[in-house]
């Protein structure tokens, strides 16, 4: 299980949670997604555990989609092999069907708890999850007023860059990886990296999958490595090839790394956030910039705030975690997991 690919579909980000769920699955391609909905506790992530498992033992390479508040739990399993999406399409991330039926079908596990049971503990549980989302609104609070301070870095360097010099050696990196035409231009947006309890968590491995030689930017701000990987994400979709976008965790509006399947191409960047352990030379951001235009003094004092809010957003989601997690034995304590398990197997069976 720990040979499959791994990435967020997403984030406790600067500008708010953002999600990509709809984007995991194309209707027009013959996927089916089935959409569970049940509350904190009910054996969502379990299930999903153990339809990744059934398909991985049976010779598939299904993707794994932790939960950014919770890393150890699942938020969606992918099975190329099948077309088959299966997600938690609860808050956060609420998804409801689009072409209910023919694409997507529900999979209520409110049918498994004992509702005279929940009942019982309604004014502990309407103050447990009502703690739990002030938290969460706390922790989004200090992550915003650390973005502002991160897009502050970003926009300072971004005017620094030498728009010629990224130009030029972008299209030096296209002429020599994307060669031919693929099959059809099409993009998917991931995360590589979120913010969560256990602090910033990334999953390098995931892209060296991929390639084990990606072409690595070493910048620390991201305005240098996002233009560059704008610029190759462009010219790939327009060669018609599928391309696999991973956003920014903190400021998703903008790239961080970029896959070309079809290819076995990868250009990543570094960071103080994320390490690729890979033999790649390490391009150096500073060679794009005319440092006198930078106020270093600024940039340096923008990162050390943002990283110190950053720090207290983790601090707050670890308290959100610990809230979530008694909120969850409320329901673990009106489920039936006979019928759980039983549902499981014959779910399994079905796809």
């Amino acid at each position: 299980m720990e040979s499959l690919k791994k990435y967020f579909l997403a984030s406790n980000s600067c500008e708010g949670f953002v999600s990509y769920f709809d984007t995991s699955y194309n209707p027009n391609d013959g996927w089916k997604a089935y959409i569970i909905k049940g509350g904190p506790g009910t054996g969502k992530s379990t299930f999903m555990k153990r339809i990744a498992k059934a398909c991985f033992d049976r010779g598939y390479k299904p993707h794994i989609c932790p939960c950014s508040s919770d890393p150890d739990s699942l938020d969606l399993v992918v099975i190329p092999e099948t077309k088959t999406v299966i997600m938690d399409g609860t808050s956060p991330h609420t998804i409801d069907p689009k072409y209910a039926g023919a694409v997507e079908n529900i999979l209520n596990f409110g049918e498994f708890w004992d509702n005279d049971k929940l009942r019982e503990r309604q004014s502990e549980i309407i103050a447990v999850t009502n703690n739990n989302k002030v938290l969460h609104k706390t922790a989004s609070i200090y992550l915003l007023t650390a973005g502002n301070l991160f897009k502050d870095n970003f926009l300072r360097q971004q005017k620094a860059t030498n728009e010629t010099k990224i130009k030029d050696y972008a299209l030096k990196i296209c002429r020599r990886n994307i060669k031919g035409k693929g099959k059809k231009p099409e993009e998917k947006v991931r995360f590589l990296s979120a913010v969560s309890p256990k602090g910033v968590v990334s999953y390098p491995e995931t892209i060296l999958k991929y390639t084990n030689t990606p072409v690595v930017i070493k910048d620390i701000y991201g305005a240098v490595s996002n233009e560059i990987l704008q610029e190759i994400r462009l010219f790939a979709l327009n060669k018609g090839y599928r391309v696999l976008s991973f956003k920014n965790p903190f400021l998703p509006q903008y790239l961080e790394h970029i896959v070309i399947p079809e290819l076995n191409f990868a250009v990543v960047t570094e960071n103080n956030f994320i390490y690729f352990n890979c033999d790649s030379r390490r391009v150096h951001f500073e060679r794009f910039l005319d440092k006198d235009k930078l106020n270093i003094k600024r940039i340096k004092y923008n990162k050390k705030a943002a990283n110190e809010l950053l720090n207290s957003a983790v601090d707050t989601l670890k308290l959100a975690k610990k809230v979530h997690d008694d909120l969850e034995k409320f329901y673990i304590d009106a489920i039936d997991y006979k019928k759980l398990d039983n549902f499981t197997k014959d779910f399994i069976q079905k796809i």
